[in-house]
């Protein structure tokens, strides 16, 4: 009879556990979830600063794209930071971050709200509303306390190019958002293709636990008035060869030889 084979010391499968956990960590922060530090308090009073944020990384993996009202985490498009110094992390915060159990401090990533997308003109003068498409934001839910919708930089109307948003912090008298970069490549608007993933919860410090929904202006009748009618203009032009064509072929029909 054959000796039962007599189990490994816990000892000697530890680095296998260790090593497994670490490609889990690895492939999670990739392409699922990373987690992110808020650095300063342009995003008050929906995060403070040193809020720790999760970020859903694997909608865009689908073709989902930023939408009015999330916020979202994008790379620097360039220019943006150039003012901001970069702490040097210590190596286990190198590690730490490389697995995504800590937020990065090398990577040179901001935090901000989309307020208008693609295809959108968006504006906003005096003390405010922001306009979205002629439509007026109520942002009395999210703004900070005191602030005006334009903050000290009035701007617009501007059409935000295919393929790029509009961002602005809620803070807007401590934000340098997309109103402070109209000089640099894309007039102040971020790239969708810069785009980390959209910010969905505030994990940390658990008394600050919440949710980062869509605020419900952006949902308002009206605001995708210039996105619905791209449909019905394509839905036009394909239908005006159609009708030219039959009238040809009745009109052929009447009139033989």
């Amino acid at each position: 009879m054959k000796k039962a084979k007599k189990p490994r010391a816990f000892w000697k499968e530890l680095p296998i556990l260790i090593g497994i956990a670490l490609v889990l960590a690895l492939l999670i922060k990739t392409f699922l979830v990373q987690a992110f530090s808020i650095p300063s308090d342009s995003m008050q009073d929906t995060l403070q600063r040193g809020d720790r944020v999760l970020v859903d990384k694997l909608t865009p993996w689908f073709g989902s794209k930023p939408q009015r009202g999330e916020v979202v985490v994008f790379h620097d498009p360039g220019g943006w930071l150039n003012e901001t110094p970069t702490p040097e992390p210590n190596p286990v915060q190198k590690v730490l971050s490389f697995i995504g159990l800590m937020p990065s401090a090398e990577e040179k990533d901001l935090i901000k709200r989309v307020i208008a997308v693609g295809g959108d003109t968006v504006e906003c003068h005096g003390t405010g509303p922001v306009k979205v498409n002629g439509k007026a934001l109520k942002e009395d839910s999210y703004i900070f306390p005191g602030v005006t919708p334009c903050g000290d930089r009035a701007f617009g109307p501007i059409k935000v190019p295919k393929g790029r948003i509009w961002v602005m912090g809620d803070h807007r008298d401590d934000s340098l958002d997309s109103r402070y970069h109209q000089n640099l490549k894309g007039n102040g608007t971020v790239s969708e293709d810069e785009v980390v993933g959209r910010a969905f919860t505030i994990a940390w410090p658990v008394n600050r636990w919440s949710t980062l929904p869509v605020p419900e202006t952006f949902d308002q009748p009206g605001i995708n008035k210039a996105m619905a009618a791209a449909p019905a203009a394509l839905g036009l032009a394909g239908a005006v060869p159609i009708v030219l064509w039959r009238r040809r072929r009745l009109t052929g029909a009447r009139n033989p030889g």
